[in-house]
């Protein structure tokens, strides 16, 4: 029978442990952005870590920027069985959402937008715009990491950040007024006030839900105030989703005002993309692989 610790005196951690540890939370948010899954980021830094334990240290002049190459080289391998996979995905694949306030170092590069512009691109490409772009990579330690020329890698970093900047909200509203707008939509919602919610809604707004096939929701983007607005009353009338919740948590997903309903059946999300005053997107999550770490 294994001896129980003791609490007042915990193990002091290893030497590799406690040099790496300083470096996980870089480690954990480059994996979430190329993968964009909590639980995947989470085994690729542990695998990340082991392949440390066996490093001699003593000729690792860089330790940050090692270990990011080590992430990504997995996160590459991982990214070419996960294509395979979107493929066969049910319904609109969207990331896992992490709470992550607007002041978080790096907040902003946590958006749903984003990480779904990054679904867009080569798995190369991907790396070489986060690396660069996000984690201020020079482009000879990208060039390194992704075994490719400088050249290559200046390709692959501009041909991401045009399709980047195009999904980049041009108006962003401030966290107050964002998070004012996003209160009335949910409020409007759940009251059945449907005016209300066509009045916050921008015209050309998406609904993009994600089920997984495993609970019931739109399997395709719902384009336009009126439909969206349809679509919410149809779950009003039925008693289905978030409407069963009971509670619901004002928070901040991915950089953005958002909601988790804890519902009978478990916990759903919603994300809130504001622009120019008006709700632009709206992202819903409730594939419960997706959100059981939000329970």
């Amino acid at each position: 029978m294994p001896e129980t610790p003791n609490i007042a005196d915990p193990p002091r951690p290893t030497e590799e442990a406690t040099d790496f540890q300083a470096h996980r939370g870089f480690l954990a948010g480059l994996a979430y952005r190329m993968l964009g899954s909590v639980a995947e980021a989470e085994d690729v830094v542990q695998d990340a870590f082991l392949r440390w334990r066996e490093v001699d240290r003593r000729a690792v002049a860089e330790p940050r920027g090692y270990l990011a190459r080590v992430v990504s080289r997995l996160c590459l391998d991982r990214m070419k069985s996960a294509s395979h996979r979107r493929e066969q995905y049910v319904g609109m694949w969207l990331p896992e959402p992490v709470v992550a306030e607007p002041a978080h170092d790096l907040a902003d590069d946590l958006s749903v937008a984003l990480l779904l512009a990054l679904e867009r691109l080569s798995p190369l490409e991907r790396a070489a715009f986060l690396l660069h772009d996000v984690f201020d990579m020079d482009y000879a330690a990208v060039a390194e990491t992704l075994e490719a020329n400088e050249a290559a890698c200046r390709q692959l970093a501009a041909r991401a950040r045009e399709h980047v900047r195009q999904d980049r909200p041009r108006y962003p509203p401030s966290e107050t007024e964002a998070r004012q707008i996003a209160d009335a939509f949910v409020a409007a919602a759940a009251s059945g006030d449907l005016a209300g919610l066509a009045r916050l809604l921008a015209d050309g707004a998406v609904l993009y839900a994600d089920g997984g096939g495993k609970r019931r929701t739109a399997l395709n983007p719902i384009a336009g105030k009126d439909r969206i607005v349809r679509f919410y009353d149809g779950l009003k009338t039925k008693g289905s989703g978030a409407f069963t919740a009971f509670r619901v948590d004002a928070v901040t997903l991915n950089g953005l005002p958002g909601f988790v309903f804890h519902t009978p059946d478990g916990p759903h999300t919603l994300a809130i993309q504001i622009a120019a005053g008006a709700i632009v997107a709206l992202y819903f999550v409730s594939n419960p692989d997706k959100v059981s770490h939000l329970s």
